[in-house]
């Protein structure tokens, strides 16, 4: 049951391409977002589609993958856990962040590009 605590699973398109920061001991990560939709019926019978953005986090190969061949509008579907943090902005006011971690990446394709996945993890 341990494999099923704190598990997000998600295929949506990335909203922007990866930022890549470069550590000093040359260590990756990758910043990026991902849209995920849902339509559904709304109370007055009417098609109603709902977008919501995710925050994602790759670190090492994940980091060095998303760099190399991930680009805006890109379809993936990840694998990870939910991480929050805090941090204080510019303007000394506490802000909380909600994160996917990636554990494993799956490149489905780009938006009009057929459904052939590419495993690269």
């Amino acid at each position: 049951m341990n494999a099923l605590k704190n598990k997000v699973s998600l295929i949506g398109n990335l909203g922007g391409n990866p930022q890549v920061v470069i550590f000093e001991n040359k260590k990756k990560i990758a910043r990026m977002s991902i849209a995920t939709s849902e339509t559904f019926k709304g109370a007055d019978g009417e098609k109603v589609k709902e977008t919501h953005w995710h925050k994602l986090v790759a670190l090492g190969r994940n980091a060095e993958i998303a760099e190399t061949y991930l680009q805006k509008g890109y379809e993936i579907a990840v694998e990870g856990r939910l991480v929050n943090r805090s941090f204080t902005d510019k303007y000394g006011v506490k802000k909380f962040v909600s994160e996917i971690l990636i554990n494993n990446l799956l490149i489905i394709g780009k938006k009009s590009e057929s459904k052939k996945a590419i495993n690269l993890v």
